[in-house]
Parts: C-alpha cells; structure tokens; sequence
C-alpha cells in the first residue's frame, strides 16, 4: 500500500472538549480508490474523526490533507465542495422535501445559476433544472428509488431513508465518501443488499469510501485496510486478516477472533 497514492493523510490529529481528548494524536493515510474501515467501541472517536474530516468540527490539533491539499480546519461547505461527502449515523435528510428534491438540492452546490436567469427564469435556466432533474433521477434508479421520486422522504420505510442518504451524498460528487454506520437497525439480508450496493458504488462513482461500522462481518468482507481506534486513539492499522488476529485488538474490541 505504500506505493499507492494517498487521498487522504490525517496527521498528530487531536480533538479535546473541555480537556477530555475524544481524539488524541491520530494519523491514519487513506489510499485513493479503496474501502478503509473504521471501528472501535462506543465512545472510541470514530465520529469526532468524522466530524473534523467534513468541517463540522474543528480539531485542536494536528492536520488533514485531502488530495494534496490541507484542509485542517475548513468549513464544511468548502470540505464537501472539495469532494467530501458524507452520511450520518442518525439519518439527516430534508424530511419535508420529496426523495427528489433531496437528491437535486445536494445537486446544486456544483451548479451556478445567474440571477438574470432565476428571476426570468430563461431557456438557460429551464435547461439546467432540466438536467439536474435527470441526474437526480439516475441515482435515484441506482438506488432502487426512482419510483419514490415524488413520495416526501419522512414517508420511506427505514432501508429506503439509508439509501437516500447515500444517493443525496453521491450526488455533491465526492472523491470520498464517509457512511457513519449505515448497517445500523438492518437485518442480515439488509446487510448483505447493502454490502454489494457499497461495491456498486466504488465501482461506478470512482470514490474512495471510509466506513464506520459495528457489523464486523461487512467490516472484515468488504474493506481494504480497517483502522481501530480506542480511547481517541489509534490501536492499529493493517488489512482485515492482520487486524481480526491482532491480540491487541482481539482484547479492546473483537473480544474473541473473528
């Protein structure tokens, strides 16, 4: 992995609230193109370091480089318009809006419309909504949601609310994207739908994905390397098979191997 271009380099990266270190002196690379794994107990950081990566949070210390370029502290607008995009593990979504106009509302921060052209509403303008509206209804039709266009989003089930999630992500165009537990309240075939459904996703949008996740079974199946954190801090850093057989990790977390 060390000849692989790194994406994403967090270095010496602490975030403290009132002197408690939720994050304290973690360095994790992340290489272009691959699933890295994020996991630890309750209370390990594993959302802190998603906060400070997309800008809802500013870390006390260390630094964030994306795509060459140092990010520490940027705001999340400015992070999800340099191709961060990311999911929650309480789902966020416009619950009033209709599963189309999420996905076209997370579609606009690449598209520029002239106020000539809003207020009269111009053959210019009419064909970017246009556009907009066909490319939300592709990821829609990736996510098997397009004949939920018009529904408003409170009214899915709880499945088809996690893809939309992913979909209205995807549709700011990220280099990488962060799913903060997106297993979380799926049964085992949900599970196993969305495992190939995270394939689907590296493989046409070309992202690089981070995943935060307790289901040790689409974590050791699907990730390229997994990182471990405990107590704010990084335990280990290695490829599924190291990390399931690591005697550190087996006592902090695993409990057993897996």
């Amino acid at each position: 992995m060390s000849d692989q271009q790194q994406i994403l380099e967090i270095s010496h990266l602490t975030k403290s609230f009132r002197g408690l270190r939720a994050l304290d002196d973690v360095s994790v690379n992340v290489a272009t193109g691959t699933i890295h794994g994020i996991i630890g107990p309750n209370g390990a950081g594993k959302t802190t370091l998603f906060n400070c990566l997309t800008g809802y949070l500013p870390p006390t210390a260390g630094m964030i480089g994306f795509d060459g370029q140092d990010i520490t502290g940027m705001r999340m607008p400015a992070v999800t318009r340099l191709g961060i995009a990311r999911t929650f593990q309480n789902i966020r979504l416009f619950s009033r809006l209709s599963v189309l106009d999420n996905v076209r509302t997370a579609q606009q921060l690449h598209t520029r419309f002239g106020v000539v052209e809003f207020l009269l509403a111009t053959e210019s303008f009419r064909r970017k909504e246009r556009l907009l509206t066909e490319q939300a209804m592709a990821h829609l039709a990736m996510f098997d949601l397009a004949d939920q266009a018009d529904r408003q989003a409170s009214n899915l089930a709880y499945g088809m609310q996690r893809r939309l999630e992913i979909a209205r992500a995807l549709a700011t165009s990220p280099k990488v994207l962060l799913l903060d537990e997106p297993a979380a309240g799926m049964n085992h075939s949900e599970t196993d739908a969305l495992h190939q459904m995270i394939l689907k996703v590296k493989k046409r949008f070309s992202v690089t994905i981070i995943l935060v996740e307790h289901d040790m079974r689409l974590i050791m199946n699907i990730c390229d390397r997994i990182t471990v954190l405990n107590y704010g801090r990084v335990l280990a850093t290695d490829i599924p098979d190291a990390i399931r057989r690591n005697p550190k990790v087996i006592e902090s977390y695993l409990g057993t191997a897996q």
